[in-house]
């Protein structure tokens, strides 16, 4: 039985989905609802059943002390609601957990009765893959649906993966056979430099979130942080002349494929941003007005808060695939990105 006591009513609600796991390269988009539940003071009023959807044995619980007392907190799912003001209020519903171990179409089913009985508008689940992309440029972002008419109204690619896939990929279609719209969003995160926390790919998500709902999202310390993640990776591929002369290749392949985008509806989203955070808008009083955290003076974090990339060697590369998807078996990020 859902229960929604103390939860008010909400207004155009969307609910924002991620979960740890195969689904989130770099931790990524766990990292972005976590965000958004942070800088909105989300408050938590539900959580799914542990026992119903976890294997302990993979995802453990752990034990905390509490003013001397012992407690355990367990791997599960919250949802929580955060309320944003301004001109165009709009509240969220968060919900951020683990890939669950078991009964999939069960959990998928519990998510949408919160969102049937919340008035859920949309859903938006955010995910991110492990891919060719050099850090040095924009994070690839993008956004996928089942619904082809949601895909034509809301500029949007129409999934056509097939293949393995994740919760994302499970919950979307969920919410397709369900009737109820839903998106998936997809960064992808330079599969050389894979070990979290990676903010330049959550600022790319969030980023691509607020272009979606028309959302101001205040931004915090993230852009700061993506910038001295950039300069952190920049410096240790100098350091390695075979990471440096592969990452240069990334970047030659990169803008070689995507210089029509130089102009055009890219230009015209990011100025559209720009104009957005410097006239103000619902959500966010003030803040950074960087957008995919380049464009300002990087900050120096100090070599013992780095991990070194590991040399990429040529049957470590993954390959991608005429629709995004990476090749690459690691478990901290899928191998599909249209899939969802």
């Amino acid at each position: 039985m859902i229960e929604l006591d103390g939860v008010p009513e909400l207004v155009d609600p969307v609910m924002v989905a991620a979960f740890e796991g195969w689904n989130d390269a770099g931790d990524a988009a766990s990292t972005a609802v976590a965000h958004l539940d942070k800088e909105w003071k989300g408050e938590v009023f539900a959580a799914l059943d542990a026992e119903d959807y976890y294997d302990f044995q993979v995802n453990r619980p752990t034990v905390w002390l509490d003013d001397g007392v012992r407690k355990i907190t367990w791997p599960t799912t919250r949802l929580s609601v955060v309320r944003v003001g301004g001109e165009k209020p709009r509240d969220l519903v968060l919900v951020r957990g683990i890939e669950p171990s078991m009964r999939w179409r069960s959990f998928c089913n519990e998510i949408l009765g919160f969102a049937h009985e919340l008035g859920v508008e949309l859903v938006v689940i955010m995910g991110a893959l492990l891919g060719d992309t050099p850090h040095t440029r924009p994070v690839p972002v993008s956004g996928v649906t089942s619904d082809p008419d949601l895909a034509r109204t809301m500029d949007l690619e129409e999934t056509k993966y097939e293949g393995p896939t994740g919760i994302v990929g499970i919950l979307q279609e969920a919410c397709t056979h369900a009737g109820v719209p839903a998106v998936s969003l997809w960064a992808a995160v330079p599969h050389y430099v894979s070990q979290p926390p990676n903010p330049k790919a959550t600022l790319a998500l969030l980023n691509r979130l607020e272009d979606l709902i028309d959302l101001r999202i205040p931004l915090g310390e993230l852009a700061e942080d993506a910038r001295a993640w950039q300069l952190g990776v920049d410096q240790l591929a100098a350091e390695d002349s075979e990471v440096a002369e592969y990452v240069q290749s990334l970047e030659e392949a990169r803008d070689t494929a995507e210089l029509p985008e130089a102009s055009g509806e890219a230009i015209a989203r990011e100025f559209e941003r720009y104009l957005r955070r410097r006239d103000g808008g619902p959500g966010q009083s003030g803040g950074s007005h960087a957008t995919d955290g380049e464009g300002a003076a990087y900050l120096r974090d100090t070599p013992s808060e780095r991990t070194r990339p590991p040399k990429p060697k040529p049957s470590q590369r993954p390959g991608q695939s005429t629709e995004g998807e990476s090749d690459g078996d690691d478990s901290s990020g899928p191998s599909d990105s249209s899939d969802d």
